[in-house]
């Protein structure tokens, strides 16, 4: 898919790896909603998208960890600029540790990383079912291709949210939709930094464990080269296809590795 002229929808777009997302999009001639839950810094991101081209972007307070605010979303988005060609589901949360943590972590990983890609493509997909095209991305995690040492909520769902979107892939490409899915390791954004702050409750170790870590930028120029090439696997980390193809040749050697990563890792913290 060629950008220019098509209408973006980008969760999770106030910061991170999603304004950097909705910034690329609109610099390929997007049109482009900013949503994001932090009303205000969604503002301040579409604002500047509309200096450069005014009437060319939107902020939509959105709340993806609930069905209604999905459909909100949609609807606002479709209200504003008409059917939307790329729905980007990138608002995500990194919390937790283990089956310990408490059951209200639980469900917003799940809603945020998970039911938030569901919710999202139970509105969209009438619409692009009946015009046989519509383009769908989510933000996983080199997480769910792998394993996130230090937080079992992140790795269930960044696994669940690599399912969804390769069985979105398989289910409804004859209809002309296409998928792709973002799964980055450590990227330079406050997730990743507050991986070192006890008080987040996610562990120092998912920051250790981040590997070469890549500024915003560079991950949306990736994603927008795979969005064009229109394959699956969004890889800004191109390394991570390496480990997944190890994981998948020899999987109880790379448990193993991953163990003895973890103790080395426990070791030094």
């Amino acid at each position: 898919m060629e950008l220019v002229g098509k209408h973006a929808v980008v969760t999770g777009a106030a910061g991170g790896i999603g304004e950097a997302l909705a910034e690329r999009f609109h610099a390929e001639g997007a049109r482009v909603v900013v949503a994001d839950l932090q009303a205000s810094a969604a503002g301040v991101v579409a604002d500047r998208l509309n200096e450069i081209r005014a009437g060319s972007a939107l902020a939509v307070a959105a709340d993806v960890g609930t069905e209604e605010g999905n459909r909100n979303l949609v609807a606002a988005a479709e209200h504003a600029f008409g059917p939307i060609d790329l729905f980007f589901a990138n608002a995500g949360v990194g919390i937790g540790r283990g089956p310990e943590s408490p059951e209200s972590e639980w469900e917003l990983a799940f809603n945020v990383n998970v039911h938030a890609h569901r919710w999202a493509a139970k509105y969209l997909l009438p619409g692009w079912l009946a015009r046989g095209e519509g383009y769908f991305c989510s933000t996983a995690s080199a997480a769910g291709l792998l394993s996130q040492i230090g937080s079992a909520p992140y790795t269930l769902t960044k696994h669940a949210a690599v399912a969804f979107a390769e069985w979105m892939s398989i289910t409804y490409a004859h209809a002309g939709i296409r998928v792709s899915c973002l799964c980055p390791q450590g990227v330079n954004t406050a997730m990743l930094r507050a991986g070192d702050d006890p008080s987040t409750g996610i562990s120092s170790s998912v920051v250790r464990s981040a590997g070469r870590v890549l500024e915003p930028a560079d991950v949306a120029a990736v994603a927008v080269a795979t969005i064009a090439a229109e394959t699956f696997l969004i890889l800004p980390h191109p390394e991570v296809l390496t480990y997944l193809q190890r994981k998948t040749g020899d999987y109880d050697r790379w448990l193993a590795g991953m163990s003895k990563l973890q103790a080395r890792m426990l070791a030094g913290s």
